[in-house]
Protein backbone atom coordinates (compact mmCIF):
# COMPACT_ATOMS: atom_id res chain seq x y z
CA UNK A 1 0.00 0.00 0.00
CA UNK A 2 1.42 3.53 -0.73
CA UNK A 3 2.23 6.26 1.58
CA UNK A 4 -0.60 8.36 1.45
CA UNK A 5 -0.37 12.29 2.03
CA UNK A 6 -3.64 14.82 2.17
CA UNK A 7 -2.98 17.49 -1.16
CA UNK A 8 -5.56 20.20 -0.57
CA UNK A 9 -7.96 18.18 1.10
CA UNK A 10 -7.27 14.59 -1.64
CA UNK A 11 -5.71 11.98 0.01
CA UNK A 12 -3.12 10.88 -3.01
CA UNK A 13 0.05 8.64 -2.87
CA UNK A 14 3.15 10.27 -1.84
CA UNK A 15 5.09 10.14 -4.91
CA UNK A 16 2.44 12.17 -7.19
CA UNK A 17 3.52 14.69 -9.22
CA UNK A 18 1.73 18.34 -7.38
CA UNK A 19 2.25 21.43 -8.91
CA UNK A 20 4.28 22.77 -12.18
CA UNK A 21 7.40 25.12 -12.08
CA UNK A 22 5.19 28.50 -11.24
CA UNK A 23 4.36 27.30 -7.20
CA UNK A 24 5.40 30.11 -5.35
CA UNK A 25 6.34 27.95 -2.57
CA UNK A 26 8.87 26.68 -5.26
CA UNK A 27 9.52 29.79 -6.94
CA UNK A 28 9.65 32.29 -3.98
CA UNK A 29 9.66 30.32 -0.59
CA UNK A 30 5.88 31.95 -0.47
CA UNK A 31 4.40 29.81 2.70
CA UNK A 32 5.33 28.29 5.88
CA UNK A 33 5.01 24.89 7.62
CA UNK A 34 4.38 23.05 10.46
CA UNK A 35 6.40 20.57 12.00
CA UNK A 36 4.22 18.22 14.49
CA UNK A 37 4.21 14.97 16.80
CA UNK A 38 1.87 12.17 16.92
CA UNK A 39 1.93 9.78 20.00
CA UNK A 40 -0.55 6.65 19.99
CA UNK A 41 -2.83 8.14 16.75
CA UNK A 42 -3.15 11.77 18.59
CA UNK A 43 -1.62 15.18 17.39
CA UNK A 44 0.08 16.54 20.09
CA UNK A 45 -0.69 19.94 21.53
CA UNK A 46 -2.90 21.04 18.57
CA UNK A 47 -4.28 23.95 20.20
CA UNK A 48 -0.60 25.21 19.74
CA UNK A 49 0.18 24.20 16.35
CA UNK A 50 -3.13 25.75 15.50
CA UNK A 51 -2.45 29.15 17.26
CA UNK A 52 1.22 29.35 15.62
CA UNK A 53 -0.10 28.31 12.39
CA UNK A 54 -3.22 30.98 12.21
CA UNK A 55 -0.58 33.73 13.55
CA UNK A 56 1.84 32.96 10.55
CA UNK A 57 -0.91 32.70 7.84
CA UNK A 58 -1.88 36.12 9.07
CA UNK A 59 1.69 37.92 8.92
CA UNK A 60 2.19 36.53 5.26
CA UNK A 61 -1.64 37.78 4.79
CA UNK A 62 -2.55 33.97 3.29
CA UNK A 63 -6.55 33.79 2.81
CA UNK A 64 -8.29 31.05 4.55
CA UNK A 65 -6.45 31.11 8.21
CA UNK A 66 -9.36 30.74 10.35
CA UNK A 67 -10.13 27.49 8.41
CA UNK A 68 -6.47 26.05 9.95
CA UNK A 69 -7.96 26.29 12.94
CA UNK A 70 -7.48 22.95 15.92
CA UNK A 71 -9.98 20.89 14.63
CA UNK A 72 -9.21 21.09 11.12
CA UNK A 73 -5.52 20.09 12.35
CA UNK A 74 -6.59 17.51 14.46
CA UNK A 75 -8.73 16.26 12.06
CA UNK A 76 -6.59 16.00 9.10
CA UNK A 77 -3.47 14.79 10.87
CA UNK A 78 -5.23 11.99 12.17
CA UNK A 79 -6.94 10.53 9.61
CA UNK A 80 -3.76 10.65 7.61
CA UNK A 81 -2.36 8.67 10.32
CA UNK A 82 -5.11 6.35 10.36
CA UNK A 83 -4.66 6.28 6.77
CA UNK A 84 -1.09 5.25 6.78
CA UNK A 85 -1.57 2.79 9.42
CA UNK A 86 1.22 5.09 11.88
CA UNK A 87 0.44 4.89 15.42
CA UNK A 88 3.15 7.22 16.09
CA UNK A 89 5.22 9.69 13.47
CA UNK A 90 6.06 13.10 12.70
CA UNK A 91 3.55 15.10 10.76
CA UNK A 92 4.90 18.08 8.55
CA UNK A 93 1.79 20.88 7.16
CA UNK A 94 3.14 22.94 4.42
CA UNK A 95 0.36 26.14 3.49
CA UNK A 96 1.33 28.28 0.39
CA UNK A 97 -0.15 30.87 -1.24
CA UNK A 98 -2.14 29.15 -4.61
CA UNK A 99 -1.34 32.14 -7.22
CA UNK A 100 -0.27 33.49 -10.29
CA UNK A 101 2.03 36.49 -10.60
CA UNK A 102 5.84 37.37 -10.44
CA UNK A 103 6.62 38.72 -6.81
CA UNK A 104 3.24 40.11 -6.35
CA UNK A 105 0.82 37.57 -6.12
CA UNK A 106 -2.73 37.27 -8.40
CA UNK A 107 -4.39 36.45 -5.10
CA UNK A 108 -3.92 34.86 -1.75
CA UNK A 109 -5.84 32.16 -1.53
CA UNK A 110 -4.44 29.32 0.84
CA UNK A 111 -3.16 26.02 -0.60
CA UNK A 112 -1.56 22.86 1.53
CA UNK A 113 -0.11 19.15 1.66
CA UNK A 114 0.17 17.14 4.23
CA UNK A 115 2.50 14.93 5.30
CA UNK A 116 4.02 11.68 7.67
CA UNK A 117 6.77 9.98 8.79
CA UNK A 118 6.52 6.79 11.00
CA UNK A 119 8.77 6.83 14.28
CA UNK A 120 9.04 4.56 16.82
CA UNK A 121 8.91 6.49 20.09
CA UNK A 122 5.45 6.02 21.89
CA UNK A 123 6.57 9.08 24.06
CA UNK A 124 9.54 11.73 24.40
CA UNK A 125 13.36 10.41 25.42
CA UNK A 126 16.01 12.60 25.83
CA UNK A 127 18.80 11.23 23.87
CA UNK A 128 21.43 8.94 25.86
CA UNK A 129 24.39 10.51 24.36
CA UNK A 130 24.81 14.27 24.72
CA UNK A 131 24.87 16.82 21.49
CA UNK A 132 28.64 18.15 20.44
CA UNK A 133 27.50 21.17 18.80
CA UNK A 134 29.56 24.85 18.00
CA UNK A 135 28.54 28.11 16.96
CA UNK A 136 27.35 28.79 13.37
CA UNK A 137 28.65 32.49 12.02
CA UNK A 138 29.01 32.87 8.62
CA UNK A 139 25.36 33.73 8.25
CA UNK A 140 23.40 35.52 11.14
CA UNK A 141 19.52 35.82 11.66
CA UNK A 142 17.75 38.78 11.21
CA UNK A 143 15.34 40.56 13.02
CA UNK A 144 11.87 41.39 11.76
CA UNK A 145 8.25 40.15 12.09
CA UNK A 146 8.78 36.82 10.12
CA UNK A 147 11.87 35.68 12.16
CA UNK A 148 9.19 33.86 14.22
CA UNK A 149 7.76 31.95 12.02
CA UNK A 150 8.64 28.94 10.02
CA UNK A 151 9.02 30.01 6.42
CA UNK A 152 9.73 27.95 3.57
CA UNK A 153 12.56 30.18 2.99
CA UNK A 154 14.91 28.19 5.13
CA UNK A 155 18.34 28.82 3.22
CA UNK A 156 20.01 30.01 6.68
CA UNK A 157 19.19 27.17 8.55
CA UNK A 158 20.38 24.93 5.07
CA UNK A 159 23.66 26.44 5.36
CA UNK A 160 23.57 25.79 8.94
CA UNK A 161 23.41 22.57 8.09
CA UNK A 162 26.35 22.44 5.64
CA UNK A 163 28.31 24.07 8.23
CA UNK A 164 27.44 21.22 11.05
CA UNK A 165 27.99 18.21 8.35
CA UNK A 166 31.16 19.63 7.24
CA UNK A 167 32.20 19.93 11.03
CA UNK A 168 31.15 16.72 11.99
CA UNK A 169 28.86 18.08 14.56
CA UNK A 170 25.71 17.25 16.10
CA UNK A 171 23.65 20.71 16.04
CA UNK A 172 24.67 24.29 16.00
CA UNK A 173 23.94 27.33 17.71
CA UNK A 174 22.91 30.03 15.38
CA UNK A 175 23.16 33.91 16.07
CA UNK A 176 21.24 37.02 15.22
CA UNK A 177 22.09 40.06 13.59
CA UNK A 178 23.44 41.29 16.75
CA UNK A 179 25.66 38.12 17.76
CA UNK A 180 23.42 37.23 20.35
CA UNK A 181 22.06 33.42 20.72
CA UNK A 182 19.01 32.77 18.48
CA UNK A 183 18.44 29.52 18.27
CA UNK A 184 19.97 25.96 16.70
CA UNK A 185 19.38 24.42 13.60
CA UNK A 186 15.69 23.10 13.91
CA UNK A 187 15.15 23.62 17.30
CA UNK A 188 15.00 26.71 20.13
CA UNK A 189 17.49 26.80 23.10
CA UNK A 190 17.57 26.72 27.18
CA UNK A 191 20.47 27.54 29.02
CA UNK A 192 20.67 26.67 32.88
CA UNK A 193 22.80 29.57 34.26
CA UNK A 194 23.73 30.70 38.04
CA UNK A 195 20.05 28.74 38.83
CA UNK A 196 18.17 30.17 36.28
CA UNK A 197 16.90 28.77 32.96
CA UNK A 198 17.12 31.42 30.29
CA UNK A 199 15.92 31.33 26.59
CA UNK A 200 16.58 33.48 23.77
CA UNK A 201 12.81 35.99 23.80
CA UNK A 202 11.16 36.40 20.19
CA UNK A 203 12.35 39.67 20.00
CA UNK A 204 15.84 38.21 19.56
CA UNK A 205 14.75 36.78 16.33
CA UNK A 206 14.06 33.44 17.36
CA UNK A 207 11.42 30.73 16.10
CA UNK A 208 8.22 30.86 17.95
CA UNK A 209 8.21 27.06 19.12
CA UNK A 210 5.39 24.94 20.60
CA UNK A 211 8.08 23.02 22.60
CA UNK A 212 9.51 26.12 23.72
CA UNK A 213 6.22 27.61 24.60
CA UNK A 214 5.11 24.34 26.52
CA UNK A 215 8.94 23.83 28.35
CA UNK A 216 8.26 27.30 29.77
CA UNK A 217 5.34 26.36 31.43
CA UNK A 218 6.45 23.72 32.56
CA UNK A 219 9.28 25.59 34.20
CA UNK A 220 7.08 27.52 36.14
CA UNK A 221 4.75 25.18 36.86
CA UNK A 222 7.63 23.27 38.61
CA UNK A 223 9.15 26.46 40.35
CA UNK A 224 12.23 26.39 37.89
CA UNK A 225 12.67 30.23 37.41
CA UNK A 226 12.78 30.87 34.10
CA UNK A 227 13.66 34.66 31.42
CA UNK A 228 13.04 34.86 28.19
CA UNK A 229 16.27 37.64 27.35
CA UNK A 230 18.82 38.46 25.22
CA UNK A 231 21.78 36.12 25.88
CA UNK A 232 25.53 36.53 24.37
CA UNK A 233 27.05 33.85 23.10
CA UNK A 234 29.61 33.89 26.11
CA UNK A 235 27.54 32.20 28.16
CA UNK A 236 28.01 29.18 26.44
CA UNK A 237 31.56 28.85 28.16
CA UNK A 238 29.70 29.56 31.81
CA UNK A 239 26.68 27.75 31.54
CA UNK A 240 26.15 24.51 33.78
CA UNK A 241 23.42 23.10 30.72
CA UNK A 242 22.23 23.79 27.34
CA UNK A 243 19.53 21.80 25.99
CA UNK A 244 17.12 22.32 22.91
CA UNK A 245 13.26 21.56 22.43
CA UNK A 246 11.25 21.07 19.85
CA UNK A 247 8.37 19.42 18.96
CA UNK A 248 8.77 16.38 17.21
CA UNK A 249 12.31 15.55 19.61
CA UNK A 250 10.93 17.30 22.82
CA UNK A 251 13.91 17.76 24.68
CA UNK A 252 17.66 17.50 23.70
CA UNK A 253 20.27 18.07 26.06
CA UNK A 254 23.90 19.45 24.77
CA UNK A 255 26.91 17.46 26.19
CA UNK A 256 29.95 19.87 24.94
CA UNK A 257 30.74 23.03 23.35
CA UNK A 258 34.54 23.24 22.70
CA UNK A 259 35.80 22.29 25.73
CA UNK A 260 33.08 22.72 28.03
CA UNK A 261 31.07 19.77 28.89
CA UNK A 262 27.39 19.98 30.63
CA UNK A 263 25.36 18.36 32.61
CA UNK A 264 21.45 17.39 32.13
CA UNK A 265 19.82 17.85 35.66
CA UNK A 266 17.23 20.11 34.23
CA UNK A 267 16.22 18.32 30.89
CA UNK A 268 15.87 15.13 32.60
CA UNK A 269 13.44 16.32 34.98
CA UNK A 270 11.74 18.44 32.23
CA UNK A 271 11.25 15.80 29.97
CA UNK A 272 9.90 13.52 32.75
CA UNK A 273 7.21 16.35 33.29
CA UNK A 274 6.88 16.61 29.32
CA UNK A 275 5.54 12.83 28.86
CA UNK A 276 3.00 13.26 32.05
CA UNK A 277 1.26 15.34 30.03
Amino acid sequence: MPVLINFNGELIPEDSKLFTVANRSFRYGDGLFESMRVMKGKLNFPELHADRLQKGMKALKIDGYSQADTWFLKEKVEELARRNKIKHGRARLTVFRDAEGLYTPSQNKMAYCLEIQPLDEPRYYLNDKGLIMDVYSELKKPFNYLSNIKTCNSLIYVMAGLFKQQNRLDDIFLLNDSSNLCEAGSSNIFVWYQSHLYTPALSEGCVEGVMRRVVIQLARDNNIPVMEAQINAEILNEADEVFLTNATKGIQWVMGYGVKRYFNRISKALIDELNKL
